[in-house]
């Protein structure tokens, strides 16, 4: 064995020569596996061996891109990708890809370089950059669509999906299925079966074949996009990747294809969307950290859920249970509406298309309902009440859980901001409840706010840390406060909104600047979605807000085809002069002059305020960090990923014209905006708002 670096090492098997990675956890394409690959090919090429497979040891072949290299100043000077590729695929003698785990981004640009590769069925391959707001820069984008096709190739980068290795090997990416634990011996089998049979050491780059099929049909191209518009409207990165299959299939050679690539690359990588999201990509992970609970805090075993209350919330959470094997058991005060939440659950899963009848079957079969809570939580591990939002019910419902579940058994409310401490205090046990807030609907929002009270129990966290994870969930963890760190930062937002309505500007002025910000819809748009009605009570009426008029004149939202906005047959909606109207009205009567409000105003007024509520949040120890905050607003309320998060937009724009714009509209219009302390001590440091921690 020859060890060309610490994470390399040269081996022979007869004609073979092995090259083998081991550069834990992922064997990123750091500078110190990229010299380790560059020097390990030309140590095999020098050498007489008649072949050469790399292959990999730890749970994954190359996983991709040492991110942490990104924008980083340069070190100490090792072998480029590029240098790597080249050595790969001019060596005079065939070189096999062995892939395990997965092969993504860089890694799969690597295996591209092969000649051929031979992957186990477990394996998977992608192209993810788009998820960093990037494109495949050493080749990828020019490679991948000589091997898949064309469409293939959009549908494959757009999305960055991880693609299974059988259907890979449909596709041709990969060249032969090795079985699971014996990748080495197959790899190496297949390399002496290329010598024995002269195979053509084989470079996609020389291969124009699946090119030819789109050249001269834009059309192609223009249907993709035209398909796609929505699920892109925003990004930079789709359509720079698609720009550079365009290139693939248009340009004269493979070199001018690269050009395009690499030129584009750059512009995404120098780009704000892209700092944003690989800002955010670690982010997502630092979330998982808690600084007092190690991730050798022992965990509760949570074999069995209960969940108070039939309704959408309980059946969303229900599912989420369900989906990873978990029984549940489901509690309602009357057979009636526990049957339609029960039916409303099979439908759910009926209507779904991610799993086959017979796993479906089995998730239904694992949810049960009843209607006594001594019978069905007598041996759960974990109950969730999900009722409406009444601290007299809660507390009830928790002194009953008290004297009905067994000792260790965690005690969770899924609130949306009551405080938690109160709910806890009416238990013998305050150190086994924790907040568990879901987001609507439950079984397929991301998002999970997990609320620490003042006595919750570590093991309580980390359990409910590690639960969320394997249900598919991204776990925050945050304090009691009312609205907990997302409703209590959105609540600034919607004061905002209500008052620029108030001054003249009209609620699709307003939704159009969020949305051309990135939001999905804007706050009017939303309420009219969710329905006017909620929480409004008919009796109780008197035509004191905007709202009140609109719900008294039966202009509740979409579902009556009225609301903020009026709706065509197809919910089209269309700013309506009845609104209009009321709203002028309503300015009229409050003595305001309506004015012109700008666009920037309006995202200013509407942004700003929620940054300077999260700098309070943190400065009250609500919240663990900054990127904590932005983890939220991503994944529970539709804050553009490609904008990183209320706070890192902070940094983006500048936390002194924040601070200064603050002050601005506190002189003008009062103490609503009144800055934080720590924003004014933030500013004055000279420092950035990923700086501060809870």
């Amino acid at each position: 064995m020859t060890e060309i670096n610490s994470v390399t090492t040269l081996t022979r098997d007869g004609d073979v020569a092995v090259i083998t990675l081991n550069s834990p956890p992922v064997n990123a394409l750091s500078g110190n596996v990229r010299q380790g690959l560059y020097d390990g090919f030309k140590a095999a090429a020098a050498s007489d061996a008649k072949a050469i497979v790399l292959i990999c040891e730890g749970r994954t072949f190359i996983a991709g891109a040492d991110i942490s290299e990104f924008g980083a100043a340069a070190g100490v000077p090792t072998a480029s990708l590029f240098d790597v590729q080249d050595m790969m695929e001019n060596s005079p003698v065939p070189v096999v890809a062995a892939i395990h785990g997965t092969a993504l981004g860089g890694g799969l640009e690597v295996a591209l370089c092969a000649h051929y590769r031979v992957a186990v069925p477990s394996a998977r391959l992608g192209l993810p950059e788009v998820a960093l707001g990037l494109l495949p820069g050493a080749g990828g984008t020019q490679r991948l669509p000589r091997v898949v096709g064309v469409e293939t190739a959009l549908e494959m980068m757009t999305s960055g999906r991880h693609v299974p290795a059988p259907e890979a090997a449909k596709l041709g990416l990969v060249d032969e299925l090795a079985e699971e634990g014996k990748l080495k011996e197959a790899a190496i089998a297949f390399a002496n079966k290329c010598v024995a049979e002269n195979k053509p050491l084989v470079k996609i780059s020389s291969n124009n074949t699946k090119l030819e099929a789109a050249k001269g049909k834009p059309e192609i191209f223009a249907a993709f996009r035209k398909a796609n518009a929505r699920k892109f409207r925003g990004f930079a990165a789709p359509e720079a990747n698609i720009k550079c299959i365009e290139a693939a299939v248009n340009s004269a050679t493979f070199e001018d294809g690269l050009k395009a690539e690499r030129k584009l690359f750059g512009e995404l990588m120098m780009g704000a969307q892209s700092a944003a999201q690989r800002y955010y990509f670690f982010a997502e992970r630092q979330a998982n950290k808690i600084p007092d609970v190690p991730d050798d805090t022992p965990i509760r075993p949570i074999n069995k859920v209960g969940i108070i209350g039939a309704g959408t919330m309980g059946g969303g959470i229900a599912m989420n249970f369900a989906n990873v094997g978990i029984e549940v058991v489901i509690v309602e005060q009357q057979q009636a509406p526990l049957d339609k939440g029960l039916a409303t659950i099979r439908s759910n899963y009926e209507r779904s298309r991610t799993a086959k009848p017979e796993e479906t079957a089995k998730r239904i079969g694992l949810i049960t309902g009843s209607l006594s809570m001594e019978e069905a939580f007598a041996d759960v591990d974990l109950v969730i009440e999900a009722v409406f939002e009444r601290m007299d019910v809660k507390k009830d419902i928790f002194a009953k859980l008290d004297a009905i579940c067994k000792p260790g058994c965690i005690l969770a409310t899924n609130t949306s901001g009551l405080n938690i401490d109160e709910i806890a205090s009416v238990t013998k046990r305050p150190q086994d409840v924790i907040g568990l807030h879901f987001f609507s609907p439950a079984n397929v929002m991301k998002l999970l706010e997990i609320v620490r009270a003042d006595h919750t129990a570590k093991d309580v966290i980390a359990t409910s840390m590690k639960l969320a994870k394997k249900i598919g969930k991204i776990a925050v963890l945050v304090g009691v406060t009312p609205g907990f760190v997302g409703n209590r930062i959105l609540g600034q937002r919607q004061r905002e909104a209500q008052k620029l309505v108030m001054e003249g500007a009209m609620p699709w002025d307003v939704d159009r600047v969020l949305f051309d910000f990135g939001f999905p819809m804007g706050p009017f748009a939303m309420s009219d979605l969710a329905g006017l009605d909620i929480g409004w009570v008919k009796e109780k009426s008197n035509g004191e807000t905007i709202r009140d008029v609109l719900c008294e004149m039966d202009r509740r939202g979409q579902k009556t085809g009225a609301g903020y906005y009026d709706y065509d047959e197809n919910r089209n909606a269309i700013p309506s002069p009845v609104t209009e109207k009321i709203l002028h009205d309503f300015i009229v009567k409050s003595g305001v002059n309506p004015r012109k409000i700008s666009d920037e105003e309006i995202l200013e007024r509407c942004i700003y305020p929620m940054i300077n509520e999260g700098v309070k949040i943190l400065d009250e120890g609500k919240a663990i960090r900054a990127s904590d905050v932005d983890v939220v607003w991503v994944n529970g309320y539709g804050w553009p990923v490609y904008r990183g998060g209320p706070m890192h937009y902070g940094d983006v724009v500048g936390p002194e014209k924040v601070l200064a714009k603050m002050k601005e509209f506190q002189a003008t219009m009062g103490d609503q905006f009144k800055p934080s302390a720590l924003l004014e001590k933030l500013v004055a440091d000279g420092k950035k708002f990923s700086d501060l921690k809870g």
